[in-house]
């Protein structure tokens, strides 16, 4: 039985399962609920696939069938994956895979993460690692950017039966920044010196990405 939390704002996502082959779709699926209800979807084949890894790791090494625990926490600009178990066994990514169809395990987790690690407790240890959110904060731009340019082309009459070309749009895209300057400068702001600024945010933003 899974369970939603929210703990002083924070979102925590618990989901006790059994370490099997057969049960890693359900668990990809649960990710992908999960990630979905906190508005997280791009980031879901990553944590699936983090999440796929710390599961099979404990199922090669501590057994199939054995009971455990998924944690999803987002904390900050990161998302926390906690895979608890019964074993009190520290991994560490090996030098060689030698049964591919197994993936990459603690070699990929590793490789894709910002951070992660293996913290021991009372009832056998959790292996965690923590995803970056940007990709989550780039969709999330990219669809307010879809829903306004919508809106403008709507107020503006561009409206067309046909799905408009990336030149048409690229268009509408031109005309948006346009009439924003105008606005800018009405309101006596600085249209150069804001456009200087959105520069900067958009490459910090882009190169974090």
């Amino acid at each position: 039985m899974s369970f939603y939390g929210e703990n002083e704002g924070r979102l925590r996502y618990v989901l006790p399962f059994e370490a099997t082959p057969m049960g890693m779709r359900l668990l990809r699926e649960a990710v992908r609920c999960a990630l979905d209800l906190w508005g997280a979807g791009a980031l879901v084949d990553d944590a699936a696939l983090a999440v796929t890894e710390l599961a099979t790791n404990v199922i090669t090494h501590v057994g199939e069938g054995t009971a455990a625990i998924l944690v999803l926490e987002p904390k900050d600009d990161l998302l926390r994956i906690e895979v608890h178990d019964t074993s009190h066994s520290v991994p560490a990514p090996s030098a060689e895979c030698p049964e591919p169809e197994r993936g990459n395990g603690l070699r990929l987790v590793a490789a894709m993460s910002q951070e992660w690690g293996t913290l021991l407790t009372a009832m056998g240890k959790a292996v965690w690692c923590e995803l970056s959110l940007e990709p989550v904060r780039h969709h999330m731009r990219v669809q307010r950017a879809a829903i306004i340019l919508d809106e403008y082309r709507r107020v503006a009459g561009i409206s067309s039966v046909t799905v408009p070309t990336f030149a048409v749009l690229e268009e509408s895209v031109t005309d948006v920044i346009t009439d924003l300057l105008h606005w800018l400068a009405a309101q006596g702001g600085d249209p150069d010196e804001l456009l200087d600024r959105a520069q900067m945010h958009f490459e910090a933003e882009d190169e974090a990405a």
